[in-house]
């Protein structure tokens, strides 16, 4: 993931001009739509953000940018002029569908709220101004909403995913001393990656298992983001942070599986998914640290599907034997397929025969009408992104998932392809012979995947987690010898002011 310098703050208010594409019927403001989490002073993220709908006069919706030289002006600025906060709003993003998607971060909490003006010429869009009233809380300020479910309401969090229900149907109750006797002689020998986190009066406890425990930074900044934001419950688990899925035995097993969370899945195991270290990095990171975030990929989709090269696409690490025979399959095919290898690892014996790629910005491979997902190590971690593209993804068979795979329907929302690849070319050639119908298989899954990848449904996935896992667990969290406390980060706490009264469990 490669990284940028931090972005320059901006003063009081930010500005931002949008200049749109070809003529098509006018924009009307006032029957434009907006809408979005970023409209809620509640809904607390590392970066707020909102739709626009540009609609014409006779109230449809616009398929593509609006036209010509006309502007949409946004306005972010604090109600008070006394107060003085920092907020970063990049240029909106076009998802090339007459959408576009409004971002900023804050970097300072806003006592007496913000106004959000947005115009399209002189003219106010849909109900501008918007008001969110104060205090409006910046990603470090720890003011944690005391009742969980009035929590859950804000964020209009699903009162259901199934991948949690699946995982769980395993785990009717979690047996904390079985885990406590279990967990480091199966999982935490020196080639272990696993690390034990306790939870209690909102404060986040670990202790590393192992010798690979880096990754830790990860699950340590969600952990600590959650708890800034609502108050947790109390329990105790353990977190593999390796690629591969720990807990092999089934539930009807003597002794059965112990509920091992991971960031990913396979069909043999029955560790609890959490999403990925990669995505939610990202969108704590999104417009400071990262450059591909959930919400940064969805305005940089390359040309239009008519514009784009008509050839399937991949470029990659040789993480698995099947990239290799892509690569084979490219220069075999070329008139079908590039492929690539960027950097060799587990077979570098294989650099001289098949030669080595130059890396491309993830952003240029939406230039091809196709993108093949093949695993990695374990579930390509690409594949959210690709999925948010509007190419067409061929998806490789695979045993390997992450939280969200379970609500994508192959030839619905994307085109599956055998795992030992003998039918890629073949869904190559039925995808050329079938435009349309690509057309319409890659659009269903860019906006089933926009919905369910939305940031802060990542926090909803995140505490339905913790929430059923803390409901099953036997007995009284701790915190055990070895644990040390991960502290909240020191950034501009002094300033924050949290007005929420503090309740004990008892009251809520």
């Amino acid at each position: 993931m490669r990284r940028l310098a931090r972005v320059p703050l901006l003063p009081l208010q930010v500005t931002l001009l949008l200049a749109t594409g070809a003529p098509e019927t006018p924009v009307s403001a006032p029957r434009s739509l907006v809408w979005g989490p970023g409209l809620q002073a509640a809904v607390v993220l590392p970066v707020r953000y909102f739709y626009l709908q540009a609609v014409n006069s006779e109230g449809q919706n616009l398929t593509r940018s609006p036209p010509g030289q006309t502007l949409f002006k946004v306005v972010v600025k604090s109600l008070s002029p006394k107060e003085l906060v920092r907020i970063h709003v990049p240029k909106p993003l076009d998802r090339n569908d007459g959408t576009f998607l409004v971002r900023y971060r804050m970097y300072e909490t806003v006592n007496e709220g913000l106004k959000i003006e947005i115009l399209y010429g002189n003219e106010h869009v849909a109900q501008s101004p918007y008001i969110l009233k104060g205090p409006v809380y910046h990603e470090y300020c720890e003011c944690p909403e005391q009742d969980p479910q009035a929590w859950q309401r804000t964020l209009s969090c699903p009162t259901q995913e199934p991948q949690i229900e699946e995982d769980f149907a395993s785990f009717p109750s979690i047996n904390l001393q079985q885990m406590l006797k279990e967990v480091p002689k199966r999982f935490g020998d020196e080639r272990g990656a696993v690390v034990h986190y306790t939870i209690l009066n909102n404060r986040i406890y670990r202790r590393s298992l192992g010798k690979y425990t880096d990754f830790k930074m990860f699950s340590d900044e969600i952990l600590l983001s959650l708890a800034r934001k609502v108050l947790l419950p109390d329990l105790e688990f353990y977190i593999n942070l390796g690629d591969w899925p720990l807990e092999h035995r089934k539930a009807s097993d003597i002794p059965g599986p112990i509920p091992i969370i991971s960031w990913c899945g396979s069909l043999d195991t029955r560790d609890v998914i959490l999403p990925t270290y990669d995505i939610t990095h990202s969108t704590l990171e999104a417009m400071r640290g990262v450059t591909n975030d959930l919400l940064s990929i969805q305005g940089n989709t390359g040309p239009s599907w008519i514009n784009k090269t008509e050839k399937a696409f991949f470029r990659g690490r040789d993480s698995r034997e099947e990239r290799l025979q892509l690569v084979q399959l490219s220069k075999e095919n070329p008139q079908l397929l590039d492929a690539g290898i960027t950097g060799y690892f587990f077979f570098q014996e294989k650099e001289k025969e098949l030669g080595k790629a130059k890396l491309m910005g993830f952003f240029d491979f939406f230039k091809y009408k196709y993108q093949v997902n093949v695993d990695g190590t374990v579930a390509a971690y690409r594949y959210p992104y690709l999925m948010l593209g509007d190419s067409l993804v061929l998806k490789q068979d695979s045993p390997y998932y992450e939280h969200f795979y379970v609500a994508l329907r192959p030839w619905k929302h994307y085109v599956p392809i055998k795992r030992n690849l003998s039918d890629l070319l073949e869904k190559i050639k039925w995808a050329k012979e079938n435009d349309e119908e690509a057309k319409k298989i890659a659009k269903e899954g860019q906006l089933t995947t926009r919905d369910l990848l939305q940031p802060h449904r990542l926090y909803c996935y995140y505490y339905s987690v913790l929430q059923k896992y803390a409901e099953r667990q036997s007995s009284k969290p701790e915190i055990r010898d070895g644990m040390e406390l991960v502290p909240q980060p020191d950034d501009n706490t002094s300033i924050c002011r949290c007005h929420r009264k503090r309740l004990s469990r008892e009251e809520l």
